[in-house]
Protein backbone atom coordinates (compact mmCIF):
# COMPACT_ATOMS: atom_id res chain seq x y z
CA UNK A 1 0.00 0.00 0.00
CA UNK A 2 1.40 3.54 -0.67
CA UNK A 3 1.72 6.31 1.48
CA UNK A 4 -1.20 8.16 0.10
CA UNK A 5 -3.37 4.94 0.45
CA UNK A 6 -2.15 4.43 4.32
CA UNK A 7 -3.02 8.04 5.46
CA UNK A 8 -6.78 7.56 3.89
CA UNK A 9 -7.12 4.10 5.89
CA UNK A 10 -5.80 5.97 9.02
CA UNK A 11 -8.59 8.53 8.94
CA UNK A 12 -11.03 5.66 7.88
CA UNK A 13 -10.03 3.88 11.18
CA UNK A 14 -10.52 7.10 12.92
CA UNK A 15 -13.46 8.12 11.81
CA UNK A 16 -15.15 4.58 12.71
CA UNK A 17 -13.22 4.27 15.91
CA UNK A 18 -15.30 4.55 19.14
CA UNK A 19 -12.58 6.36 20.90
CA UNK A 20 -8.62 7.05 20.56
CA UNK A 21 -6.82 4.95 18.48
CA UNK A 22 -2.83 4.70 19.59
CA UNK A 23 -0.37 4.87 16.86
CA UNK A 24 1.01 1.28 18.24
CA UNK A 25 -2.64 0.28 17.54
CA UNK A 26 -2.64 1.90 14.24
CA UNK A 27 0.91 0.16 13.15
CA UNK A 28 -0.23 -3.17 14.28
CA UNK A 29 -2.75 -2.93 11.74
CA UNK A 30 -1.55 -1.18 9.02
CA UNK A 31 1.45 -3.48 9.17
CA UNK A 32 3.95 -0.58 9.50
CA UNK A 33 5.67 1.23 12.42
CA UNK A 34 5.00 3.57 15.35
CA UNK A 35 6.98 6.41 13.85
CA UNK A 36 5.35 5.98 10.14
CA UNK A 37 1.54 6.36 11.80
CA UNK A 38 3.63 9.53 13.93
CA UNK A 39 4.65 11.25 10.13
CA UNK A 40 1.50 10.18 8.66
CA UNK A 41 -0.66 11.85 11.38
CA UNK A 42 1.72 15.15 11.17
CA UNK A 43 1.01 14.95 7.20
CA UNK A 44 -2.61 14.51 7.48
CA UNK A 45 -2.54 17.54 9.83
CA UNK A 46 -0.68 19.56 7.74
CA UNK A 47 -3.53 18.91 5.05
CA UNK A 48 -6.24 20.08 7.01
CA UNK A 49 -7.50 17.09 9.14
CA UNK A 50 -8.68 17.78 12.60
CA UNK A 51 -6.68 14.76 14.38
CA UNK A 52 -5.94 15.60 17.97
CA UNK A 53 -3.55 13.37 20.27
CA UNK A 54 -4.93 12.87 23.06
CA UNK A 55 -3.15 10.38 26.43
CA UNK A 56 -5.10 7.20 25.29
CA UNK A 57 -4.30 7.64 21.28
CA UNK A 58 -5.68 10.07 18.28
CA UNK A 59 -8.92 10.85 17.40
CA UNK A 60 -10.84 12.71 14.53
CA UNK A 61 -12.33 16.29 15.96
CA UNK A 62 -15.78 15.75 16.08
CA UNK A 63 -16.30 18.84 18.37
CA UNK A 64 -19.05 17.22 21.21
CA UNK A 65 -22.30 19.26 21.50
CA UNK A 66 -21.94 22.01 24.00
CA UNK A 67 -20.38 25.38 24.98
CA UNK A 68 -17.00 25.84 25.47
CA UNK A 69 -15.68 27.63 28.98
CA UNK A 70 -12.41 28.71 30.44
CA UNK A 71 -11.54 28.03 34.49
CA UNK A 72 -8.55 29.12 35.87
CA UNK A 73 -7.10 26.61 38.51
CA UNK A 74 -4.33 26.13 41.08
CA UNK A 75 -3.54 23.00 42.64
CA UNK A 76 -0.51 20.43 43.50
CA UNK A 77 0.30 17.86 41.20
CA UNK A 78 -0.87 15.52 43.87
CA UNK A 79 -5.10 16.83 43.51
CA UNK A 80 -5.12 16.68 39.74
CA UNK A 81 -7.05 13.86 39.18
CA UNK A 82 -9.30 14.64 41.97
CA UNK A 83 -9.54 18.45 39.97
CA UNK A 84 -10.05 16.42 36.68
CA UNK A 85 -13.11 14.26 38.00
CA UNK A 86 -14.89 17.21 39.67
CA UNK A 87 -14.91 18.44 36.23
CA UNK A 88 -15.87 14.81 34.39
CA UNK A 89 -18.54 14.39 37.40
CA UNK A 90 -20.24 17.70 36.65
CA UNK A 91 -21.03 16.41 32.83
CA UNK A 92 -18.15 18.42 31.14
CA UNK A 93 -15.51 17.49 29.05
CA UNK A 94 -11.98 18.75 29.90
CA UNK A 95 -10.51 19.40 26.47
CA UNK A 96 -6.94 20.61 27.30
CA UNK A 97 -4.91 22.01 29.71
CA UNK A 98 -3.39 25.65 29.30
CA UNK A 99 -0.30 27.07 30.87
CA UNK A 100 1.49 30.39 30.12
CA UNK A 101 5.19 29.74 29.94
CA UNK A 102 7.63 32.91 30.41
CA UNK A 103 9.88 31.59 27.41
CA UNK A 104 7.65 29.29 25.33
CA UNK A 105 4.37 31.73 25.83
CA UNK A 106 1.46 29.50 26.08
CA UNK A 107 1.54 25.80 26.22
CA UNK A 108 -1.30 23.52 25.44
CA UNK A 109 -2.16 19.55 26.24
CA UNK A 110 -4.96 18.33 24.44
CA UNK A 111 -6.70 15.69 27.14
CA UNK A 112 -10.16 15.46 25.81
CA UNK A 113 -11.53 13.71 29.18
CA UNK A 114 -14.77 13.04 29.86
CA UNK A 115 -15.56 10.26 32.29
CA UNK A 116 -13.54 9.34 35.55
CA UNK A 117 -11.63 5.82 33.46
CA UNK A 118 -10.74 8.53 30.98
CA UNK A 119 -9.55 10.62 34.05
CA UNK A 120 -7.78 7.50 35.56
CA UNK A 121 -6.33 6.41 31.76
CA UNK A 122 -4.31 9.69 31.98
CA UNK A 123 -3.41 9.68 35.60
CA UNK A 124 -2.04 6.20 35.02
CA UNK A 125 -0.27 6.83 32.41
CA UNK A 126 1.40 10.05 33.95
CA UNK A 127 2.61 7.79 36.58
CA UNK A 128 3.96 5.48 34.98
CA UNK A 129 6.01 7.74 32.65
CA UNK A 130 6.72 9.63 35.77
CA UNK A 131 5.14 12.85 34.04
CA UNK A 132 4.74 16.00 35.57
CA UNK A 133 1.57 18.16 35.09
CA UNK A 134 2.13 21.08 32.50
CA UNK A 135 1.03 23.02 35.50
CA UNK A 136 4.43 22.44 37.26
CA UNK A 137 5.86 24.97 35.21
CA UNK A 138 4.02 27.62 36.48
CA UNK A 139 3.64 27.16 40.44
CA UNK A 140 0.29 24.66 40.04
CA UNK A 141 -1.71 27.77 38.44
CA UNK A 142 -3.45 26.81 34.26
CA UNK A 143 -6.51 27.27 32.75
CA UNK A 144 -8.44 24.34 31.71
CA UNK A 145 -10.35 24.31 28.12
CA UNK A 146 -13.92 22.47 29.33
CA UNK A 147 -17.04 21.53 26.97
CA UNK A 148 -20.45 21.48 28.72
CA UNK A 149 -23.37 20.33 27.39
CA UNK A 150 -25.73 22.92 29.79
CA UNK A 151 -24.58 26.27 31.31
CA UNK A 152 -25.55 24.99 34.59
CA UNK A 153 -23.66 22.04 35.19
CA UNK A 154 -20.76 24.56 34.45
CA UNK A 155 -21.91 26.71 37.21
CA UNK A 156 -22.40 23.85 39.57
CA UNK A 157 -18.97 22.73 38.57
CA UNK A 158 -17.17 26.43 39.13
CA UNK A 159 -18.77 26.89 42.63
CA UNK A 160 -17.30 22.82 43.73
CA UNK A 161 -13.87 23.66 42.16
CA UNK A 162 -14.37 27.24 44.29
CA UNK A 163 -15.13 24.64 47.12
CA UNK A 164 -12.68 22.63 46.94
CA UNK A 165 -9.94 25.70 46.66
CA UNK A 166 -9.01 25.02 43.03
CA UNK A 167 -10.58 27.84 41.51
CA UNK A 168 -8.49 31.03 40.69
CA UNK A 169 -10.32 34.42 41.37
CA UNK A 170 -9.39 37.99 40.92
Amino acid sequence: MNSQARRERILEHLSQAQGPLSATTLAHTLQVSRQIIVGDVALLRASGANIIATPRGYVLDASTPGHQYTVACRHSAQEMEQELNLMVDHGCTVESVVVEHPVYGQLVGQLNLSSRYDVAQFVQKAQTHDMRPLSDLTEGIHLHTLRCKEEQAFQQLVEALRKAGFLVEE
